[in-house]
């Protein structure tokens, strides 16, 4: 081979060899651009919802989103549907730093901040839309200040949607019709709201309910339709009655410390990205309890609806359950209750 010819092909050679090797530079810049700036770290998050309810779909998508836009710096690492936590022991866990960030209920956090039983406050919210403009103004900016006071710092007030009751003993059209009933609750307020009612509340996570209404433990529970349809109640209960008592929050929260250790570019990433979720997993409210109440209809489920007529029977019964409220959280609830009448 002629030597100018060795000479050409040593040089394409080359410039090829270079050419690869800036395309590699370029792409680890790239990868290391998006991840610029944050420190690494590992968050882990832990919920006990179904993965297939719209608030875990949000919350999984939140963590996804974190993660992706650090550049893999930011790793939110998911436990989901109680594999790490039960909801009775998520708060202590967030608290005292057992793990980072947390989702539970606003019910089960008013044992900590008494106030936040406001969500249980029977018929407190009329529509969707109030709840919403309430949590973005001085109403959560209040509850979101009580929480940090005890060591917790709330991301996102995830709006779970209206709360309902199912039995299998009868169809409940009144508040009398309660008497004698054994009922799952969620917390205080709700189990006030029972007694209130004539039943009797038996207090347990959501994970044990099929079991305990299969076995005749309880002889209904109190849920939102959206977790009744993912948790089968179709199977285990036979009435659903839709009165719209209490519109439940689950709360993202990160323990207080921790958060104020992150990187301000961190918080600011996170700070985002959970505004963002918010807004989508409200906007799924509404279409889902719609959705769900009418797949546990076809499933078999006798569903009665209260006439708008007949709530104020069920608003006078429950009138003692606000009195607790009141009692429970002081100052702070009668101002939000203030802010929401």
């Amino acid at each position: 081979m002629k030597k100018w010819m060795l000479g050409l092909l040593i040089s394409i050679i080359g410039m090829v060899l270079l050419s690869a090797c800036g395309n590699e530079k370029t792409e680890d810049k790239a990868v290391a651009d998006s991840g610029d700036g944050y420190e690494a770290t590992t968050i882990r998050l832990a919920y006990n919802l179904p993965q297939d309810h719209h608030v875990a779909v949000g919350i999984e998508n939140f963590a996804k989103e974190v993660t992706e836009k650090s550049g893999g710096k930011v790793k939110v690492q998911v436990y989901p549907a109680g594999q790490l936590l039960s909801d009775k022991d998520m708060n202590q866990s967030i608290l005292s730093g057992g793990v980072e960030m947390g989702v539970n209920s606003s019910t089960l956090w008013s044992s900590t901040v008494p106030a936040m039983g406001i969500f249980d406050v029977p018929y407190v919210f009329n529509d969707y839309s109030a709840v919403g403009e309430a949590v973005n103004g001085e109403f959560g900016d209040k509850l979101r200040s009580a929480m940090e006071e005890k060591g917790a710092k709330v991301l996102i007030f995830a709006d779970y949607g209206y709360v309902q009751f199912a039995n299998n003993k009868r169809p409940l059209k009144s508040p009398e019709d309660f008497k004698g009933l054994k009922i799952r609750s969620i917390g205080d307020l709700p189990s006030e709201l029972i007694k209130a009612y004539g039943a009797s509340p038996v207090f347990m996570g959501g994970g044990e309910v099929y079991m305990a209404l299969q076995r005749d433990t309880v002889d209904g529970a109190t849920s939102g339709t959206t977790a009744m349809l993912q948790r089968k109640y179709d199977e285990v209960t036979k009435y659903l009655t839709i009165n719209n008592y209490a519109y439940l929050e689950f709360l993202l929260a990160v323990n207080k410390d921790y958060w104020d250790g992150l990187p301000a570019k961190t918080q600011d990433l996170i700070t985002e990205v959970a505004a963002e979720t918010e807004v989508w997993i409200r906007e799924q409210a509404e279409k889902e309890d719609a959705e769900s109440a009418k797949a546990l209809e076809e499933k078999g489920m006798e569903v009665y609806v209260v006439p708008a007529d007949e709530l104020d029977v069920w608003k006078e019964a429950a009138a003692p359950v606000r009195d607790v409220f009141v009692k429970n959280a002081g100052d702070l609830g009668k101002e939000l209750l203030d802010l929401v009448d």
